[in-house]
């Protein structure tokens, strides 16, 4: 029998390091972990996590969406006929036990990866109806459409911008405003400057009727869009009510802040026969026709404020400057590019008061956040314009206050009318479906039924996965325009 030797106290075996010098250097490492900022530290606590490459996959799958939404939940799909369970989902098996799904915001300044969506959505949207497609027929190109701009009118001269050497404002005998300022401005500006689009004297501005303007621009398109369909049905020999059973017209519009901080309106306008978009117009429906309608429908109408002891009763039209321009049809190469249209239209869709320098893009509670607002001294006085306006009785059902952020403006970026081409909600539908199915793995079989039960359990993004996050929304526009560099090349 051999003899049992016990190490020595104290002492590891032989070829592994004692103890004190494993603690010492553990208390090493964490040292230099406490070093790193609170964002490498998140990233390597998620770089651990044995279901990181899930992780990565989730964010991959929302575009590297800057806040998304998180949920809690199951489905189940079943069998039709049978109720045999096919497939089974739930988020208990997930990084953090949750699916993570796109915020879907429109607003670059919010979430850029969203936004791009966004974008490609409303290009979609606008394309579907200039050339068919997403269940819109093909016809609608042979249709007439105008691309027609609609401007606000002015409430004061403003420093422009300027081009090969022209001048501001050259008048030589302008002289002095009675706030002793001059009427003129002899200066060339860059368009990047931000002096354009500033009051040349703000005290001789307008801001109350600015501001007016932009709470009732949404009824000035309503009858500016009545006033066409009546001027078309005059010009044929139609009564207004009559017209309806003869054309209909179709039209998607977008809001878009110029440098003075004025809305106007880019719309495509089409017309139709009286079933809509399968039915071909009538022989008098074209372009010139429909042009001159457009014109005169833009010069007549207009809207009547409510009165106040404080301002009185305005007159609010659209400005002087209006274009229209017909569209491509099968065969002409007059008129703009359709792809071109839709893509000038989604441009101007992510795009908020804050990117044009023209307001916030949050709401403004209290008279502080005004003074705190990063905005230029003309948007900051629209803005107390509204917050001041919003106080008056007579002007309460315009909700100045609330929307003193976007300078008094409430309506929406992008209207259409009905039958113009297909909703926001069917494209966005026909997305999440798929993407729901390439997430979870549900097939894709019409005789199979899916049920679905979510639970909201948070938004956005720790610090780590922020910048993780990041990286991957870099990575996926890199690819989008190396992609689009390789189809436009000659020899693709």
């Amino acid at each position: 029998m051999g003899v049992r030797r016990d190490r020595p106290s104290g002492r590891s075996p032989p070829g592994r390091p004692d103890r004190p010098a494993r603690r010492r250097r553990a208390l090493d490492r964490a040292a230099r972990l406490r070093q790193l900022s609170e964002v490498d530290q998140d990233v390597i606590r998620l770089a651990q996590d044995p279901l990181f490459p899930r992780f990565l996959e989730q964010i991959t799958a929302t575009g590297g969406c800057a806040h998304p939404v998180h949920l809690s939940g199951s489905t189940a799909t079943r069998d039709v006929a049978t109720g045999e369970v096919l497939h089974h989902y739930d988020t208990r098996t997930e990084p953090g036990e949750r699916l993570s799904v796109r915020c879907r915001n429109r607003r670059a300044s919010v979430c850029a990866p969203c936004s791009r969506l966004h974008a490609g959505d409303t290009f979609h949207l606008v394309r579907a109806g200039l050339v068919g497609g997403k269940n819109i027929p093909a016809q609608v190109r042979e249709h007439p459409r105008l691309f027609v701009t609609l401007t606000a009118p002015s409430f004061g001269p403003v420093h422009r911008a300027t081009t090969d050497g022209e001048r501001c404002r050259p008048h030589r005998n302008a002289g002095t405003c009675e706030h002793e300022r001059p009427a003129n401005c002899g200066a060339t500006h860059d368009p990047a400057e931000a002096v354009v689009g500033q009051p040349l004297c703000p005290g001789c501005y307008d801001y109350p009727a600015h501001a007016l303007w932009h709470a009732h621009a949404g009824q000035l398109w309503d009858r500016f869009t009545r006033a066409t369909r009546r001027t078309l049905a005059s010009a044929v020999g139609l009564t207004q009510t009559r017209f309806a059973d003869h054309a209909r017209l179709s039209f998607a519009k977008v809001a878009e802040y110029q440098k003075r901080a004025a809305v106007h309106v880019h719309s495509v306008i089409r017309l139709d026969g009286p079933d809509g978009l399968h039915a071909p117009p009538p022989a008098w429906a074209t372009p010139e026709l429909l042009t001159r309608a457009v014109r005169t429908a833009a010069r007549s109408v207009l809207v009547r404020s409510p009165y106040s002891p404080a301002v009185g009763e305005l007159l609010f039209r659209w400005g002087t400057q209006l274009d229209a321009r017909p569209l491509h049809a099968f065969g002409d190469t007059d008129g703009l590019a359709d792809d071109a249209v839709a893509a000038y239209v989604a441009k101007y869709v992510t795009k908020d008061a804050s990117d044009t320098a023209a307001g916030t893009d949050y709401p403004l509670l209290t008279w502080d956040d005004i003074d705190a607002a990063p905005v230029s001294p003309h948007v900051r006085a629209l803005i107390r314009t509204c917050w001041h306006l919003g106080s008056l009785p007579e002007y309460e059902p315009l909700r100045l206050r609330p929307w003193a952020h976007t300078l008094g403006y409430r309506g929406h970026i992008l209207t259409k009318s009905r039958l113009y081409s297909t909703p926001y909600f069917a494209l966005r539908a026909h997305r999440a479906q798929y993407q729901q199915r390439t997430a979870t793995g549900a097939p894709d079989d019409p005789e199979v039924v899916t049920d679905s039960r979510w639970r909201y359990v948070g938004s956005g993004h720790s610090s780590g996965a922020a910048l993780i996050a990041v990286g991957i929304a870099e990575d996926l526009a890199t690819n989008r325009q190396v992609a689009r560099e390789e189809q436009a090349r000659p020899d693709a």
